[in-house]
């Protein structure tokens, strides 16, 4: 049974021991499914996350000619195991200039992105196409970066759809800046050794942005002949539960306090988020004042951003800017949402400054946005009242979310949640979301 059009979470009235697993890293496993593909051989990703993003870059893989098994991963319900059949470098041909191979790639923004390069590998024409939304994301400036380098990109705005011509490999090189987004050069870069290409990275915060740094240690490292490559949880997804934690802290002021911690910690430095436990440690202390999305914490921001009414200091989140390219205008909606509830917020630019104080219950829009629908999903653990209108969209990165908070401690929170419509209690197989 999917989950109803609205829930209810009700707030936890006890004190939790939970050590919980999240499923694997949405960016390390689409990035590993690319570098497989290009692989010679057989190639296991361990670990890999198996949302609604990952199956749209699995199924386009498969629609383009690759096998890849697929098989359940004992320790995390979240993940997979896949075995990608990679033919070293060779991309199976699309089709004809008036009937390209057309690939759906829903509104997975990685998916978008790196195909739009790996098909440039391949011989024939290849038509990509998304939802309204990801039609709406900019793609200008990896279109513009895969014509430098002599291929030929058509769209008519610059965005999806759009008919890549694929040539194969072509020895040349090219400029990307990463001032709107950062998977343009990790597109890119995934596909040069293949390519012959050479990839100069400008723009903002270009030697140091944390997601060009991960794409290039996933490469340095990647079993290129084949072999096993573990994936590590995603560290976006595990924030709202050492929010949960943070939450919890500030509550119970000392007394009774829950333990809440998230297992296989990465440690790697791979995830920027990975960094979200020392802005808000499990502990309840205050975080600092300042905390900016292209230094500080990647996606997390986001949780931070909704906790920050507990903070006991008013909190400016800085250098916002690429949320507003993302699933949803995600600054404007963080700012509606939290006012909903009651939250002081100002909106200057690309910083967000929050007020502590203190919230009531609302009706939250997620913006058919996942990570809207989990930020605020943790938050209905400590505030009564709080319902989440289309909890479904959690199905992009993390299906099994809502599952999570509800499950007996220790492997879950032990939340009670209910339908928001006639209140009846939703048990452990309504919470998929499907």
């Amino acid at each position: 049974m999917p989950l109803p059009e609205l829930i209810e979470i009700l707030p936890l009235d006890q004190p939790v021991h939970a050590e919980i697993t999240v499923p694997g890293s949405k960016s390390i496993t689409n990035r590993a499914l690319i570098l497989a593909a290009l692989a010679e051989g057989e190639t296991v990703l361990r670990g890999a996350l198996w949302s609604e993003d990952t199956q749209v870059m699995v199924e386009c893989l498969q629609a383009l000619g690759f096998m890849i098994g697929v098989e359940p991963d004992p320790a995390e319900p979240g993940n997979r195991t896949l075995t990608v059949y990679g033919r070293g470098g060779v991309i199976p041909s699309g089709g004809p200039a008036h009937a390209p191979l057309t690939l759906h790639v829903g509104n997975a923004g990685t998916a978008a992105r790196f195909l739009a390069a790996f098909l440039c590998l391949g011989r024939g024409c290849y038509r990509l196409e998304g939802v309204p939304r990801m039609h709406e994301r900019p793609q200008a400036g990896l279109f513009d970066a895969l014509r430098q380098l002599g291929y030929q990109v058509d769209s008519p705005n610059q965005r999806l759809p759009a008919v890549i011509h694929g040539a194969g490999p072509k020895p040349a090189a090219c400029r990307v800046s990463i001032a709107e987004s950062s998977q343009f050069a990790s597109a890119l870069l995934l596909g040069a050794s293949v390519g012959q290409w050479r990839v100069e990275v400008t723009g903002e915060n270009a030697e140091e942005s944390p997601y060009v740094a991960m794409t290039t240690r996933l490469i340095q490292v990647f079993p290129k002949a084949g072999g096993q490559f573990q994936i590590e949880p995603d560290a976006s997804s595990g924030s709202y539960f050492w929010g949960a934690a943070w939450l919890a802290a500030r509550a119970s002021a000392g007394s009774h306090p829950s333990r809440i911690r998230v297992r296989h910690w990465p440690a790697t430095g791979w995830q920027v988020d990975e960094q979200f436990p020392k802005f808000f440690p499990p502990g309840g202390q205050n975080p600092p004042g300042q905390i900016s999305r292209q230094t500080d914490l990647g996606d997390s921001i986001m949780t931070g951003i909704v906790l920050a009414p507990w903070a006991g200091q008013p909190l400016q989140f800085t250098d916002l800017g690429r949320l507003r390219l993302q699933e949803c205008e995600r600054v404007q909606a963080l700012r509606t949402e939290l006012e909903r509830c009651g939250a002081r917020v100002v909106e200057e630019g690309d910083t967000l400054r929050v007020w502590p104080g203190l919230l009531h219950g609302a009706e939250i829009e997620t913006y058919n946005d996942h990570r809207m629908a989990m930020c605020f999903g943790m938050l209905g653990l400590a505030l009564p009242g709080l319902r989440i209108r289309n909890p479904a969209c959690v199905k992009k990165t993390f299906p099994g979310f809502f599952q999570k908070l509800a499950a007996p401690p220790p492997v879950g929170l032990g939340a009670r949640i209910l339908d928001g419509r006639d209140r009846r209690p939703l048990t452990p197989a309504d919470l998929q979301a499907e």
